[in-house]
């Protein structure tokens, strides 16, 4: 048994022993349909505290050949609920292979460069490949050709299990060509090489990116995002949570308020996949609980917030303070109950790469600091627990002129449903106030106000500047993204009066344009006199006029 070469048995057999154990050795069938084939890459991506080592160890113990796991694994559900369809057995290649295990936190850090680590670990591989078969001639200076050599010897291939394999991003966060040479090594180490029979790496973040290519495009991948299988042996499942709160007399409604909320997207049958298309299925989405958390609570019987065991809120707050393209609005939604839309597809898989706020709050879902409901591509705060952690983050100053602009944002809007139109002109009036005297006089200054107002309808509404009617444009049109809201409309006007902007949006037909909410539109006029001097109490003062159409 070596550090790195067949480890063995012994860290999967302490999870076993342990108070609470949740069996996830099924997971392996799923692993041992894809040995030795196309899909034999395998990669895992799941917040801190997901049980994913746990499972990097569970399949170290049954693939590793010296570990002697049979009688382990006799008592785990792989075994007790064998019998496929495809008539594989449960142990078809326990025992079978030789297995390196490696843990990337053991070799990047702060005290080696990039190239000092990967030259670290193709040096004790081969030391302890070299030590189990020391009759086997190979070149040191050569990692992948001796590698492919004691396979050709030993014709004994090689099952490859990482653990915390994006440590390099978050240890050498600056360090791009560094990077780029780390996955270049586990490129040319794995990719279509017949010595791997199966590749399993894991860690927090999916497989980094350049542009929309990554280097390891081999890998199947299974993250927080990607519907794939595996969903629900990473993390807790509703079913596993009830049955620990029976066993520890605990309340499940409570643990779940406090621990519940990420949701991600399992397999979809074959013969579902019609019904999921109709809307009709929904049984892949699979609600998963932090493993740590609900141990926690379970053992000593508090419901609290154990994220700070490793993780605290500074590194969540470096992010959202940055304030990117409104970020700060966007998380005051969000902890106010609210969801955000969010495009996960730009994001480049590591912890420096941002272009716009969406790539921040994809590695919020990674990270676990939010959850993610695929089908409606929008980002929620996931329960009681990480919520704790953002208000650790937002308890200063700044944020309290944050948080009342969102409140008052809220009431601009119920006021704009209810047609209170002497509400709506005051918070516009107060909301156009804090606009630079440069801008203050100017209609586009006006209309980004307006929008920046209204920035609660944010994600209920898309929302249009200068929409196209055909007879003209209508100065702001708000969609709505959801049923039984109404659409809007918003007429601008300087030096006039409201009852003329409303009388231009009947004149120009401007509702024709939004004939699908015809009888729900709510047209509102906005009126602004510049002439006004500083000395009359009119100086400043807006005037509206609200109609439903």
């Amino acid at each position: 048994m070596g550090t790195y070469l067949n480890p063995g048995k012994t860290r999967y057999q302490m999870a076993v022993n342990s108070e609470i154990f949740i069996d996830k050795s099924e997971m392996i069938s799923y692993l041992n349909s894809v040995v030795n084939t196309s899909q034999r890459y395998v990669s895992v991506s799941r917040p801190r505290r997901f049980g994913k080592t746990m499972a990097a160890d569970m399949i170290t113990a049954y693939y590793d050949r010296e570990a002697d796991s049979k009688e382990l694994f006799e008592k785990c559900r792989i075994s007790l609920n064998a019998g496929g369809e495809d008539g594989s057995q449960w142990d078809m290649y326990l025992g079978k292979f030789n297995v390196i295990r490696l843990v990337m936190t053991d070799f990047f850090n702060s005290k080696r460069t990039v190239d000092e680590a990967i030259n670290t670990i193709e040096c004790r591989i081969l030391d302890e490949l070299a030590e189990e078969y020391p009759e086997i001639q190979y070149d040191e200076n050569d990692f992948y050709y001796s590698i492919d050599r004691f396979y050709r010897k030993t014709k004994i291939q090689l099952v490859i299990v990482i653990d915390e394999w994006d440590a390099v991003f978050r240890e050498h966060k600056d360090d791009r060509e560094g990077q780029k040479k780390y996955l270049d090594f586990l490129r040319d180490w794995l990719k279509d090489k017949e010595y791997i029979a199966l590749a399993y790496i894991t860690g927090i973040l999916p497989i980094k990116k350049y542009g929309k290519h990554s280097a390891l495009n081999m890998f199947d991948e299974y993250s927080m995002t990607q519907p794939m299988r595996l969903a629900s042996y990473t993390g807790f499942t509703v079913d596993e949570v009830k049955n620990l709160c029976d066993q520890y007399e605990m309340d499940y409604t409570e643990i779940s308020g406090w621990y519940d909320g990420y949701i991600v997207s399992d397999y979809i049958p074959v013969n579902k996949r019609k019904l999921y298309r109709l809307g009709e299925y929904e049984e892949h989405r699979i609600r998963i609980y932090s493993p740590l958390s609900v141990v926690n609570a379970m053992r000593s019987g508090e419901i609290e917030n154990y994220w700070n065991e490793t993780e605290n809120y500074e590194a969540l707050q470096q992010y959202v303070d940055w304030d990117f393209d409104g970020l700060k609005e966007d998380v005051a939604i969000l902890m106010s109950g609210g969801r955000v839309p969010v495009d996960v597809t730009r994001y480049q898989n590591d912890m420096t790469s941002f272009y716009s706020k969406d790539d921040i709050l994809t590695m919020f879902i990674h990270l676990g600091y939010l959850g993610y409901q695929r089908e409606t591509k929008e980002v929620f705060i996931p329960n009681k627990e990480v919520l704790d952690v953002f208000k650790s983050s937002t308890r200063n100053r700044e944020w309290t002129v944050t948080f009342r602009a969102l409140n008052n944002s809220r009431r601009l809007l119920e006021a704009t449903w209810n047609c209170e139109k002497d509400t709506v002109a005051e918070l516009l009036e107060a909301a156009h106030d804090k606009a630079g005297n440069r801008t203050y006089h100017s209609e586009a200054g006006l209309s980004y106000a307006v929008q920046l107002a209204y920035y609660a309808a944010q994600d209920l509404y898309t929302i249009i500047p200068e929409l196209d009617t055909g007879k003209g444009y209508a100065d702001l049109a708000f969609i709505p993204n959801k049923p039984d809201i109404p659409a809007m409309l918003i007429e601008l006007k300087y030096e006039q009066d409201a009852d003329t902007a409303i009388s231009q949006i009947h004149r120009q037909k401007y509702p024709d344009r939004l004939e699908l909410y015809k009888g729900n539109i709510i047209l509102v006029g906005i009126n602004y006199d510049r002439t006004v001097t500083n000395d009359s109490e009119e100086f400043k003062h807006h005037s509206c006029e609200i109609e439903k159409g």
